[in-house]
């Protein structure tokens, strides 16, 4: 499996180097710009794009509109897509504890991928625990237990199941020796190895974008608030064919000096760090304060108009962006209305989910609905 990464002395890691600090500073700036009140309901709705698009990678289509509806447990009576929403919340739950800092170990850490992918098998219904064995055969999918037989996908033959816990311990020491930048592009090398292992019967896909996640949240500090798996679903066949190409056995003595091939690894990881810095862009022109803050006024204003809010839902929602929360008893002064219409403007919010709040009387913060993003953060998911 090595080269892990292409040596400090390759011809590749200049260029590799330079796109992991772009990556490294860009997401700091961007999480730097984001106040606090913005960067918690932001990583919620990163979530469902998360889910969204490393399901979409694999052909599972839910939209963020029914993964939140299945949040509330809002299931489609069609078996098929309630089966489907049920993996998003598994998806969902899974990150939300990687989030929350449920991770002990390091992502790569043998037992830590175990657990991810326990944790999410655990969620789903029996029908996705089954899939179609080499030979045909039904073969169930066991939660957090590693490969037992040979598998193939595509043209990739993986190492044999003997060989899984050797090779994942040996990515896990050499990926966590690795300084500053070289963890960022270890990040985008080690997505590569651990597809190419393929260490569970099935699921690795997700679960080594999972673990692509909760390495960029350490190695970047994204803390959530863009979406590599968004950048990779957005060229999916470019994707899956540089994942195929790095595959690769080496060609020759000029191109590294493990089994497989350092410049296929090369090209694999500069995608991958460029569909990471494009995410990034893009997420940092959707959340400019300003322009946020007039794209929400200018939906309110015209659900207004069309009488889908009350007066006043504007200025409320206007304190909370400059704010990040407001007090349910300064709101009637605000508007310069009673308790009771006060109460009406904020439960019309509340219903729409442009706002959420902790308790009956825990103050106001803003929330990010997939059902509003095309209003509030256009091109974020396809429209229904």
């Amino acid at each position: 499996m090595e080269p892990l990464i292409p040596e400090e002395a390759s011809r590749h890691r200049p260029e590799l180097n330079d796109l992991a600090l772009e990556l490294a500073t860009a997401s700091a700036e961007l999480t730097a710009s984001l106040p606090a009140a913005v960067r918690a309901p932001l990583a919620g709705l990163v979530r469902s794009m998360n889910c969204y698009y490393s399901n979409l990678i694999e052909g599972h289509d839910t939209h963020p509109i029914d993964i939140e509806r299945a949040m509330r447990q809002d299931f489609s009576a069609d078996p098929v897509k309630r089966n489907l929403q049920i993996e998003a919340v598994a998806h969902i739950e899974v990150q939300k504890w990687i989030d929350e800092g449920g991770l002990i170990g390091h992502p790569l850490e043998p037992d830590t991928l175990r657990e991810i992918h326990r944790r999410f098998c655990d969620g789903l219904p029996e029908a996705l625990l089954m899939q179609k064995g080499p030979d045909g055969e039904e073969v169930r999918i066991v939660p957090g237990t590693f490969r037992e037989g040979y598998a193939k996908v595509g043209q990739h033959v993986p190492p044999s199941p003997g060989a899984v816990p050797r090779m994942l311990a040996h990515m896990h020491r050499m990926y966590r020796m690795q300084g500053r930048i070289g963890s960022v592009l270890a990040t985008a090398c080690a997505h590569h190895r651990l597809v190419w292992v393929h260490p569970f019967t099935d699921m690795n896909g997700r679960v080594s974008r999972m673990v692509a996640h909760a390495m960029l949240r350490d190695t970047v500090k994204s803390e959530g608030l863009w979406s590599a798996s968004r950048g990779l679903a957005r060229s999916v066949e470019d994707y899956q064919a540089r994942l195929a190409a790095a595959d690769a056995k080496r060609p020759g003595g000029a191109d590294g000096r493990g089994a497989l091939s350092e410049a296929r690894l090369a090209e694999f990881a500069r995608f991958f760090l460029r569909s990471c810095i494009d995410q990034v862009s893009f997420m940092s022109s959707l959340m400019r304060p300003a322009d946020l803050r007039g794209r929400i006024i200018d939906w309110a204003q015209r659900e207004e108009m069309r009488g889908n809010v009350i007066k006043g839902s504007d200025r409320v929602l206007r304190a909370i962006l400059m704010e990040g929360e407001v007090e349910r008893g300064a709101i009637p002064d605000m508007l310069g209305v009673s308790d009771r219409q006060a109460r009406k403007v904020t439960a019309r919010l509340l219903e729409l989910e442009a706002l959420a709040s902790d308790s009956p009387k825990a103050p106001f913060r803003l929330h990010f609905p997939a059902t509003l993003s095309s209003a509030w953060m256009p091109n974020l998911f396809p429209e229904r």
